[in-house]
Order: structure tokens, then C-alpha cells, then sequence
């Protein structure tokens, strides 16, 4: 287990049965972001992984 699976197991365990929209997630991202500005560069890659999963894979 990596260490960032223990806070992702804490954020199912406590907020699993929510339903959230990706607008409610994209303004948590952006504070999260405001208050911790050197994580942007990482938030910035999830969202933009999220945002992406469902596109075609390239050959």
C-alpha cells in the first residue's frame, strides 16, 4: 500500500456512500489549490487524467 491509500481509504471510508457532482469536485480542487499552491502541478494532472479517462487510446 502506498501512503497517499491511506488518505484515499479515509475519504471512501468517511464520504464513500456521497454522490458529488465533478463541478462540486473541480471547486474542492481549485481551494484545495488556493490554499496549498504547491500542489497544483499534481492537482492539475488528476483533473486533467479525470477529465480524459473516457477518451480513445492512442496507437
Amino acid at each position: 500500500m502506498y501512503f497517499t491509500d491511506r488518505g484515499i481509504e479515509e475519504l471512501e471510508e468517511r464520504r464513500g456512500e456521497e454522490e458529488v457532482s465533478l463541478a462540486w469536485l473541480a471547486e474542492r480542487l481549485r481551494e484545495f489549490v488556493d490554499l496549498n499552491p504547491d500542489f497544483e502541478v499534481p492537482v492539475e494532472r488528476l483533473a486533467t487524467w479525470l477529465a480524459r479517462l473516457d477518451d480513445e487510446e492512442e496507437d
